[in-house]
């Protein structure tokens, strides 16, 4: 009976609900453009062109729900129709248009990049159809184009948040934001992106995505950071976020100090694409709050000053050829600090805001100039 009763209850067992409905940003579908009609050579009739597949970037869908709209992932457009005695001009076939995400990348199996879709509204015709039949083509309608494309996914945001698991970017994340992240005292809470709004009294609005937890090795296809990588890619500022206590996956791995833990995001980030470290970019040390913090801050203060020093000590596998340069690095504590919640939300918009005034060149400039003068000789400028 107690067998039989619990095999009862794991056939009715559910998973739960952020297991259940996924993430997805990248989904392949087979496209084709209809063919064209064919002519009548009696009477010189010209056959009507087929279809085009064609993609339209829309605001708030994702790609699960494109998806879940087609199961099947085939998208054919109709073919034109031929000329004939009532129809000198074959009628052409109808289009066939649907949403994608903003943020998409349509890439062809063969690796062409046929275009991106950044902005709500965007267009793009991924399968043209074919001609119509004529007397150059000898009055027969040509195929549309037929492949399959991958729907590679970006997400787009101001912000990209990036840090070790638990290091507390989902408690930050709810601080700072409108977002409401899954937040736990273990590593890999995130097992998702999570974009997240900033919103300020005077109505500016900024957006930040926290991206799963990378960890040493990501790029090699170690934990799930690896896949997630690419979403730092379209972000304007880099916000690095690492534990003042260091961090241990588990007993198998080695514990890493705060410094080692920036030095080896550093290396994650730049064997995935280099050019992601000439992004400017924010380091916080979080949990302030716990005991030991402020001598241990104390403690790497001088290291952080001298940090080229400090990782020319480890072996090229895990030392990055070159650092982010931070424009400021700032002790905080997201979980108990309301204060450091601003003064991080000020840091950002000030950044932002002078990236975002593209015509005047001074702040442009002024920029840079922060950035710079915060990285010396000495190192990033201490907050």
């Amino acid at each position: 009976m107690v067998y039989f009763t619990r095999t009862l209850l794991e056939k009715i067992r559910r998973p739960r609900k952020y297991l259940k409905d996924g993430f997805r940003d990248s989904l392949r579908i087979f496209v084709s453009g209809g063919p064209g009609g064919n002519g009548l050579p009696k009477f010189g009739g010209i056959g009507g062109k087929g279809g085009d597949v064609i993609v339209e970037a829309k605001e708030g869908i994702t790609l699960e729900k494109v998806y879940k709209n087609n199961m099947s992932k085939r998208y054919m457009a109709t073919p034109g129709k031929s000329a004939s005695h009532n129809f000198i001009l074959g009628p052409p076939g109808e289009d066939l248009k649907f949403e994608v995400p903003t943020g998409v990348t349509i890439i062809t199996d063969l690796g062409k990049k046929l275009g991106e879709l950044n902005n709500d509204g965007d267009t793009l015709i991924v399968a043209k159809g074919g001609t119509g039949g004529h007397q150059k083509n000898g009055f027969l309608g040509s195929r549309g184009q037929v492949y399959h494309v991958r729907l590679d996914l970006k997400l787009i945001a101001d912000i990209g948040l990036v840090g070790f698991p638990n290091a507390g970017k989902s408690t930050l994340l709810k601080a700072i934001s409108d977002a409401k992240p899954r937040i736990a005292s273990y590593p890999f809470t995130t097992i998702r992106p999570n974009l997240g709004i900033v919103k300020y009294n005077d109505l500016r609005q900024i957006s930040i995505a926290d991206l799963p937890g990378l960890i040493e090795g990501a790029y090699y296809n170690k934990g799930m950071g690896h896949k997630f990588l690419k979403h730092v890619e379209r972000t304007k500022l880099l916000l690095m976020i690492v534990d003042i206590n260091g961090f241990q996956l588990s007993t198998k791995y080695p514990h890493r100090t705060c410094l080692e833990t920036i030095m080896l995001l550093n290396k994650e980030l730049e064997l995935y694409n280099e050019d992601l470290l000439n992004k400017p970019s924010l380091l916080l040390i979080n949990k302030m709050d716990t005991d030991g913090a402020e001598q241990k801050f104390k403690e790497i203060k001088t290291q952080l000053k001298e940090f080229n020093d400090f990782i020319s000590r480890y072996s090229e596998e895990i030392r990055p050829s070159k650092c982010l340069k931070f424009s400021n690095i700032i002790p905080i504590s997201a979980k108990e600090s309301e204060k450091d919640i601003v003064l991080v939300k000020q840091k950002l918009r000030t950044i932002l805001d002078i990236m975002n005034d593209v015509s005047n060149t001074n702040k442009i400039d002024k920029l840079y100039e922060d950035i710079k003068s915060s990285i010396s000789e000495k190192g990033p400028q201490l907050i």
